[in-house]
């Protein structure tokens, strides 16, 4: 039995935790160029269409479990028998109601009806959703346990797209190579178990008490996703062309990957934040919370405002013909990369972990509310780009709420005065890359040099003005320099 080591530190963790997450988005983000070019719109925009169907049953299945477990696992993580007593007790309550939404699926789809041949394969979407047991490392804050197996699959999995889908009539073998990818990553983790675990009688189990709270978590969980997978589901019962799917979801991908980089400190944070409440150490979470704010503001605003500055370039090179339309959507959507860093702040790693559910649910409710009415309004007159505006408001609307019902435990104004200097940085590292760019021809190097000037100009200006965060990370650097000179005098 590993002995859990108190407090891991949270940069390792969050490098770690960025490193999984970033593998999970890495794969369609490499293939998506020649996925692009050998499937094609229409033939993305039926994935995309199915999975999103298949999603909701996912989410029906899952409940809010893992969210939930990570908490769990977290306020106990020290006590050997408690951990496991409340993973067996989780993994069975996920089994019986992912097994039932497994069923369920199968009977609507997999017997009749469109896409029959897809959804009979996305069949094994829901079970490796079934396997996945990374809530139970998240909540133990041992995040590196999950990263190397899952990059050998990752790793082939890219591999096998490059060899095996060559045409559009292989968008079956695309499927097989998503779904199974993502199966034998989730299997892999469970060779980790035996040592974090102990046996426990199944009699003194206790399932029946999980699923109350459970339950006060589902509906969030089916919130967020009315305003992250409904828009395409809208989109492809609205319109009859199914590539304005395909835009949406490839303009998806991109922020996506940025929002991963600028929202991973929140996996990072749950276990740490719920066990700080856990001890009453209220102080502790402020001051948590505050260098969250400042790190995500950090990184969300030079994102925002960068993929804007090269997305007129970078879509033709990415994405090849056909996808010009992915050069709005990037930029009008955009903007929810900041609204979502926020709000992975305040509802991630502070409501949850501290029990304010009801705070987060009324949040994500007000934003799913907007988004179907938004979806509803604008789909039919603009397709995809209305889809996309509809987002923006989503999200700026929980984000709003969010910051309104925390008011007296949060001050919106330390929040401005934590970011302001990101804000004003990331501005005038947008109009010199525009600027930059307008010198240079459209292509790859063009926008490897907009990026390099970007990072100098933002990292210097916030230099100049004297941030914390940067003068941090000088200091670490500087320590880091000095101890390997150290180091290497002394092995002479």
């Amino acid at each position: 039995m590993v002995k859990i080591k108190k407090k891991n530190n949270i940069a390792k963790n969050y490098i770690y935790n960025l490193i999984y997450q970033l593998i999970v988005i890495i794969v369609p983000l490499v293939t998506t160029p020649y996925l692009s070019r050998v499937l094609g719109a229409e033939q993305i925009g039926i994935y995309s269409y199915t999975l999103s169907i298949t999603t909701y049953f996912i989410l029906f299945g899952s409940l809010g479990v893992a969210m939930y477990a990570q908490r769990e696992i977290a306020y106990v993580q020290e006590n050997s028998y408690k951990r496991s007593k409340t993973f067996f007790e989780i993994i069975i309550m996920r089994t019986i109601t992912l097994g039932s939404s497994l069923l369920l699926f199968y009977l609507f789809f997999c017997l009749k009806g469109s896409y029959i041949t897809y959804y009979k394969i996305l069949v094994f979407e829901i079970l490796a959703n079934a396997l996945d047991i990374s809530w139970f490392f998240q909540g133990l804050e041992e995040f590196k346990k999950v990263i190397m197996r899952n990059i050998v699959v990752k790793v082939i999995s890219i591999i096998c797209i490059f060899l095996f889908v060559k045409e559009q009539k292989d968008l079956n073998i695309y499927f097989y190579i998503y779904v199974f990818s993502t199966f034998f990553g989730n299997l892999s983790t469970w060779f980790y178990l035996p040592k974090y675990i102990e046996k426990v009688n199944i009699k003194k189990l206790e399932v029946k008490k999980h699923f109350k709270p459970v339950v006060g978590l589902f509906i969030p969980q089916i919130a967020i996703q009315i305003y992250t997978v409904l828009d395409k589901t809208m989109i492809g019962a609205i319109v009859s062309d199914k590539a304005e799917v395909g835009y949406y979801e490839q303009s998806q991908k991109i922020v996506k990957f940025l929002l991963t980089i600028a929202t991973s400190l929140g996996t990072v944070m749950v276990p740490r934040m719920a066990n700080t409440y856990a001890k009453g150490n209220k102080e502790k979470l402020k001051y948590y919370m505050n260098n969250s704010f400042a790190f995500v503001t950090f990184l969300a605003f030079p994102l925002m405002f960068g993929i804007i500055s090269i997305s007129k370039k970078f879509v033709p090179i990415f994405y090849g013909a056909g996808f010009e339309k992915a050069i709005y959507i990037i930029s009008l959507i955009s903007p929810i990369i900041l609204a979502i860093a926020f709000s992975n702040v305040i509802g991630t790693q502070y409501l949850i972990p501290t029990k304010q559910q009801k705070k987060f649910t009324i949040s994500v409710v007000c934003g799913a509310i907007t988004n179907f009415v938004f979806n509803l309004i604008l789909i039919s007159y603009l397709k995809s780009i209305g889809a996309a505006i509809a987002t923006v408001i989503a999200e700026f609307t929980v984000t709003g709420v969010q910051f309104y019902l925390i008011r007296k435990e949060i001050n919106i104004v330390n929040v401005i005065k934590i970011s302001y200097k990101y804000f004003i940085a990331s501005i005038v590292m947008f109009v010199i890359s525009l600027f930059v760019g307008s010198l240079i021809k459209n292509n790859f190097i063009s926008i490897i040099v907009q990026f390099l000037v970007s990072v100098i100009v933002y990292l210097s200006i916030l230099y100049v003005m004297k941030d914390n965060l940067i003068l941090e990370g000088i200091n670490i650097i500087k320590k880091f320099i000095k101890k390997e000179v150290k180091e290497n005098e002394e092995t002479r």
